[in-house]
């Protein structure tokens, strides 16, 4: 393992129940350890780090993403998920997208495809949907992405559709939307590699019950993740982040990209904060404000951001709304990962004016 890496992927901000606890961290501890396996080789990169812990996770029924994602409301599976570059800045992303096995694959393939410069000036999508993704992974060397649609389901989603179909005819909706918005649970993953600098990615089988041919954050381009290079190497702050929560908010906010705005000192927007500050500040001024504004009292998000100084410091930010996040983390030079389920403090009480945003920094 000679290449000098950074990894750490998220199951998703919202309500982890505790007697999955042990499953999820294992799938984020493999997530991480897939990851780090082909340190070495010819191919290693912080894009091909981030694909493969993201399809690690997308592999895993107790995570909302490719296989077991949480089912629309006709009782199908439709996937979003991105990927981003911090080094070239290039992107791409599947929307809405069915019998996808790893949907982080095919929007790597969109990445990959749209760097490449049309002979006759054709512009190159970002974003591919529905059923034009799906001729789109066809018409690739490999048909490996295509899948029965009935494979992705898997019994645990479909028993909890089952479930929850039976509430929407329930005569007081009230009480049940809170526990319903908290099962949504995106994954995503950051990381960082000497040989192509930061990138983000992102996977989601979006809400339970959505209304089929939904887009969420993890499909548009800077809501659901961001990488970026300081445009002053000497002084800026290298950033990668994966985005979790409500698509709808975090894409009204363009949630990823103004978190990358803000550690851009050539922007004029860093001001020497470090960066639980902008973190807390970005959520609050941007995300939090915005939705107590439409009338949403409890806006859901949770941000797994990688930072890394001029020095060569890197460290890993973690900051939710919600009851618990799932993260993990590796490096290269500490390849044992950890897996952790952060909780809210209880203490921490929700007030008109009071954000309710926990954040923790580790250093990697």
């Amino acid at each position: 393992m000679s290449d000098n890496v950074y990894i750490a992927v998220h199951g998703g901000a919202g309500f982890h129940e505790r007697k999955y606890e042990k499953e999820i961290k294992h799938a984020l501890q493999r997530a991480c350890k897939f990851a780090l396996s082909n340190l070495g080789s010819k191919h290693s990169s912080a894009l091909t780090m981030v694909e493969d812990a993201v399809s690690s996770l997308e592999d895993d029924e107790h995570l909302n993403a490719g296989y077991g994602s949480n089912l629309t409301l006709h009782g199908t599976v439709e996937c979003d998920a991105a990927i981003m570059s911090g080094k070239s800045g290039c992107f791409g992303s599947v929307g809405a997208v069915a019998g996808i096995k790893n949907p982080i694959r095919l929007a790597r393939s969109v990445l990959d495809y749209s760097s490449i410069p049309s002979p006759i000036g054709r512009i190159p999508p970002l974003t591919l949907v529905s059923e034009g993704a799906r001729q789109f992974a066809l018409s690739q060397p490999s048909s490996a992405h295509l899948v029965s649609l009935e494979s992705l389901v898997s019994p645990k989603a479909e028993e909890r559709w089952r479930v929850w179909k039976c509430r929407v005819t329930s005569p007081d909706l009230s009480s049940l939307s809170k526990h319903l918005n908290d099962i949504q649970d995106t994954v995503g993953a950051v990381a960082w590699h000497e040989s192509d600098g930061m990138a983000a990615g992102v996977s989601s089988g979006g809400l339970l019950l959505k209304y089929p041919g939904r887009i969420g954050e993890a499909a548009v381009f800077g809501a659901g993740c961001w990488a970026q290079e300081p445009f002053d190497a000497e002084q800026g702050t290298e950033m990668a982040c994966s985005i979790s929560g409500t698509g709808e908010y975090i894409i009204r906010a363009m949630l990823a990209r103004k978190l990358g705005e803000a550690f851009e000192k050539g922007a004029g927007n860093f001001d020497g904060d470090d960066p639980h500050e902008v973190l807390h500040r970005v959520l609050n001024d941007q995300f939090w404000r915005m939705c107590r504004g439409r009338g949403e009292p409890n806006p859901s998000v949770g941000v797994l951001l990688l930072t890394r100084e001029n020095d060569g410091r890197a460290r890993l930010w973690c900051a939710f709304t919600t009851p618990n996040m799932a993260i993990a983390y590796a490096s290269s030079k500490d390849p044992k990962v950890k897996a952790v389920i952060l909780r809210r403090p209880q203490n921490m009480t929700l007030g008109d004016d009071k954000p309710c945003i926990y954040i923790t920094g580790i250093s990697l």
